[in-house]
């Protein structure tokens, strides 16, 4: 489902406890931005919010894709997220959401870049995944399934 130089291992973050929707949001900015240190997580927490103004970025079925756009990056920055308890998030069907796939691209974002999005949304349609997902035991398996899930179809989209 990935290219390795998106999501790894130390990417994902298994069984996450949090309390609400901003603090979620400020948890992503501040690991994308210890990930890498160009970035800055202020920047990124308020794309984020910006983005959420515009309307959920929940899918349905537990799931979100949280993204936005920054100047501080080049290329694409991803974080993936599962939650011990779902978390409500304003998704049109109304459940609560406890996977999550956060993405921060360039100001400027390409064609590439807006299909890796609807790509991961694909995915994430899949319910025996997002079973898999949620039944993991950790971030390495975690990252196992998402890297064997469908690997051609996203391997050559997440160039900037």
């Amino acid at each position: 489902m990935l290219d390795s130089d998106l999501l790894s291992p130390g990417r994902i973050l298994a069984n996450i406890r949090i309390s609400s929707k901003k603090r979620l949001l400020e948890l992503i900015s501040i690991t994308l931005a210890k990930k890498n240190k160009d970035l800055s997580s202020r920047e990124i927490f308020e794309s984020l919010c910006a983005r959420e103004h515009l309307g959920s970025t929940a899918l349905g079925g537990g799931v979100a894709i949280p993204h936005g756009r920054i100047n501080s990056t080049k290329a694409v920055e991803a974080l993936f997220l599962r939650l011990v308890k779902p978390l409500p998030f304003d998704a049109d069907d109304g459940q609560p959401i406890d996977l999550l796939f956060a993405l921060v691209a360039p100001k400027k974002c390409t064609a590439d870049q807006k299909k890796l999005l609807s790509n991961i949304a694909e995915r994430f349609s899949d319910r025996e995944l997002l079973q898999q997902l949620r039944d993991a035991a950790d971030a390495n398996e975690i990252w196992h399934l998402l890297a064997s899930s469908h690997p051609n179809d996203m391997n050559n989209s997440t160039d900037p």
